[in-house]
């Protein structure tokens, strides 16, 4: 039991101590950052839209791809309306006609809602860009973005590349704040495991691939997640390049942001903890290492909660640093009981920062079950609050 109450605790531990420090000593010594100054727009890139029922956001969408520092005539924009039912449709039609926009923007229709990855693999098909760049419709691009995206493929070893997500609404609600401080970690860790290798996940806001590289995933994965393992399982490298940004809004309610994560985590235990070739460090070095500190480790932190608590009551009258254990687990729990009790307040960090850490884990837990009974979908309905 001893042993299940150390190992645990030293997941936990690696996961938000060891990995950064160890990431920041490699960071230092095995820096491989390349500078790209190709800015040129010679490359011909598609700009691939998924949609379900996003009449609020795709007009400003539009606008905004429109009006990006990019040459048009090498330029596609897809809109992959995912068989919406609102009037997303005629929105975008109306836009194109209106703006003379035929031979730039393209409305797809999928037939069949499944989800938003097949509404980005048959869109793919249709696609003729050397470059594939995806982008949610509630995400605005900065001007460069593309750009900056593009730039990074003139290294033939790259297949993907992420940019940076940035919530604009940090300061509306303790929801939106903690989303914010989490996405700056992970966001640091990112740029270091990019400087020494390979990123080992990206984000759904702002990201491109090039179109050789392309695999298509089943449509209950998504590219966030199973990209970048697939580009460096295919000897090729996942890339961050923090100058490509996108703008969001973070979800406003702890509801939103529970929803938002559960649907994250609905492949949890499947891709975690299969396809065991990523964690081979003697194949791919330190990417296994990666993959294991920052998505195997932090995938399974519901678990390892969990045994660290029951194996701490087992091991009560063990001694002191026991019984010290096992009281500032349950204050922390306590402590986000309250901040759960107050979310919808304008409460302390003190409080707050437990509860909707302690809310993620249940969000992983519930991800977990939703994945070994079959519960978990394709597609979801998105967080009103991020629109």
């Amino acid at each position: 039991m001893k042993i299940l109450f150390w190992v645990s605790l030293f997941g936990i531990l690696h996961t938000f101590v060891i990995y950064p420090i160890t990431l920041c000593i490699l960071n230092k010594f095995k820096n491989n950052t390349v500078e790209f100054n190709n800015n040129d727009s010679e490359k011909f890139v598609s700009i691939i839209i998924p949609a379900h029922n996003e009449e609020k956001v795709i007009e400003k969408k539009l606008d905004n791809l429109i009006n990006l520092d990019y040459k048009k005539d090498n330029l596609e924009i897809i809109i992959a309306s995912d068989n919406s039912t609102d009037n997303t449709n005629n929105i975008v039609a109306k836009y194109i006609a209106k703006n003379n926009l035929e031979k730039l923007v393209k409305l797809y229709i999928v037939k069949e809602r499944k989800g938003k990855t097949n509404a980005q693999n048959e869109a793919v098909r249709l696609s003729k860009g050397e470059i594939l760049v995806f982008s949610d419709a509630n995400s605005i691009l900065k001007k460069n973005s593309i750009k900056e995206l593009v730039k990074m493929f003139v290294d033939e070893k790259i297949g993907y590349v992420s940019g940076r997500l940035e919530y604009y609404n940090e300061e509306t609600t303790n929801s939106a704040n903690s989303e914010k401080s989490y996405w700056n970690y992970d966001l640091f860790m990112r740029k270091m495991e990019s400087n020494i290798d390979s990123i080992t996940a990206g984000n759904g806001a702002i990201y491109a691939i090039r179109k050789s590289d392309y695999l298509d995933l089943e449509p209950i994965l998504c590219h966030d997640s199973s990209m970048p393992i697939k580009m460096v399982m295919a000897n090729k490298k996942a890339k961050y390049n923090e100058n490509a940004i996108a703008y969001e809004k973070a979800g406003e309610s702890s509801e939103d942001e529970f929803k938002r994560k559960v649907r994250m985590a609905r492949q949890i235990i499947s891709l975690t903890y299969s396809d065991l070739e990523k964690y081979n460090i003697f194949k791919h070095g330190y990417f296994s290492y990666f993959y294991f500190s920052h998505r195997y480790l932090r995938n399974s932190l519901f678990l390892l909660h969990l045994i660290l608590y029951i194996s701490n009551v087992i091991l009560i009258n063990d001694g002191i640093i026991y019984v010290f254990a096992l009281i500032l687990q349950t204050s922390v729990y306590i402590m986000a009981y309250i901040g759960y009790l107050l979310r919808r307040n304008r409460v302390s960090k003190i409080l707050y920062i437990p509860f909707y850490y302690t809310m993620t884990i249940f969000a992983q837990l519930k991800g977990a079950i939703n994945d070994i009974t079959g519960k978990s979908k394709p597609i979801w309905e998105k967080a009103e609050s991020t629109r």
